[in-house]
């Protein structure tokens, strides 16, 4: 079927923390002016109504009724739906029993950290990040080792000397990998994803990726799943069915362990853990049915995108930003402007009434006077954003 994806939905009063949580905002100091006018684009969902084959498999359960303790174990359906999906569509072979259910990616960064890691034990990052990374790291008490992305006209590479020089310090054991990339949006080739799972293998470095960006991509760009295409072990690998269907309320990620050493020693800092009914009935709907709707998605994304570029080169010509190769975010540099990092998100949140996410967030080091945009929702909205963004610049 064909998704109008350009459809108003207006999603105020539904518990939303994009659309719902503006003095939660405005108290953490992540935006000044919250109102009915506001437009929010700082959190990484969509604005977009979810494939119609996962509507009927949830009303399915809602019309039962009742909705008791649930356990995806008992489900072989699930499992079928996680393996089918990745092997047909990048021909990575997973095992059931490789399998295993958590609520979403942090949580796991967290269960991998506390299973395998010590107080102190430093983690490598390559900033500028999704913010989390360091959260957890800094929550677990653990020291954050930053192998720092190169930039050259907005475009992003690693920097292999420094990461292989802090790979080989023993007491840095683990790395978080970002693949595809959030904020910057590389998808690492698999030249590229080698090099990393080499370095960390060479130097007993526990590699945790996070790939749950993988399915939104552009359309002449390929990604590459880590276990793919890195015959090493062991790692530990963070997919989800959320980002990609837009089903993150639903919390519903899988993480998938080859090593089974490694894997029951993840499962018993895990605990029991199990989806809701309504968790189960989305992830087979969404992998079963609707590659459709993921194929449309990234081609009305990729058109948002593109809008946004093309606007900003007639528009804003000052703002530096590369097109992302993944995820629908776009990292825009607007250092061009002379402006300090203050006065840039005063003429953004407060006059233009657009809450975007601070580069700060990903970078407090290298990102002051960045903004990321995430540009899964409507067009029309996209347009309506931007074009108060260019009148205060």
């Amino acid at each position: 079927m064909k998704y109008d994806f350009d459809e108003v939905i207006d999603r105020r009063g539904t518990y939303s923390i994009k659309w719902d949580s503006g003095e939660q905002l405005i108290r953490k100091g992540l935006a000044v002016r919250v109102d009915d006018d506001t437009i929010p684009l700082f959190t990484a969902d969509m604005d977009l109504a979810c494939p119609q084959p996962v509507l009927e498999a949830l009303r399915r359960v809602v019309d039962h009724r009742i909705f008791g303790y649930s356990d995806c174990t008992v489900v072989p359906e699930y499992y079928e739906a996680v393996i089918s999906w990745f092997h047909r569509r990048y021909g990575w072979q997973i095992e059931k029993d490789e399998i295993l259910y958590v609520n979403g990616t942090v949580e796991a960064l967290q269960i991998a950290v506390e299973a395998f890691t010590q107080e102190g034990d430093g983690i490598i990052i390559q900033r500028p990040v999704y913010g989390p990374f360091s959260g957890t790291i800094d929550n677990t008490h653990r020291k954050l080792i930053n192998n720092q992305l190169l930039e050259h006209e907005g475009y992003y590479t690693i920097n292999y000397e420094d990461l292989e020089q802090k790979a080989r310090d023993p007491q840095n054991k683990m790395m978080f990998l970002c693949s595809p990339h959030n904020p910057v949006g590389r998808v690492w080739t698999p030249e590229e994803l080698r090099k990393i799972a080499c370095i960390c293998r060479k130097n007993d470095v526990l590699l945790v990726v996070d790939e749950i960006h993988g399915d939104i991509i552009r359309k002449d760009v390929r990604f590459y799943p880590m276990a793919a295409v890195a015959d090493t072990d062991p790692m530990i690998i963070c997919t989800a069915v959320n980002k990609t269907f837009n089903l993150a309320g639903l919390q519903c990620s899988n993480i998938i362990i080859k090593d089974p050493e490694l894997r029951e020693t993840f499962r018993a800092h895990a605990g029991y853990r199990a989806p809701t009914p309504f968790a189960i009935a989305a992830l087979i709907a969404a992998y079963q049915e609707c590659d459709d709707w993921v194929g449309q998605m990234n081609d009305y994304i990729d058109g948002n995108i593109q809008w946004v570029l093309d606007f900003l080169k007639e528009r804003m010509p000052k703002v530096k930003c590369a097109r992302p190769e993944g995820t629908y975010i776009l990292w825009m540099d607007f250092r061009g402007y002379g402006l300090p990092a203050e006065e840039i998100r005063d003429r953004i949140y407060n006059r233009a009434n657009v809450i975007l996410e601070a580069g700060s967030v990903f970078d407090p080091e290298y990102a002051e006077g960045y903004e990321r945009v995430c540009l899964g929702t409507r067009r029309s909205l996209i347009q309506e954003a931007f074009e108060r963004i260019a009148r205060q610049f």
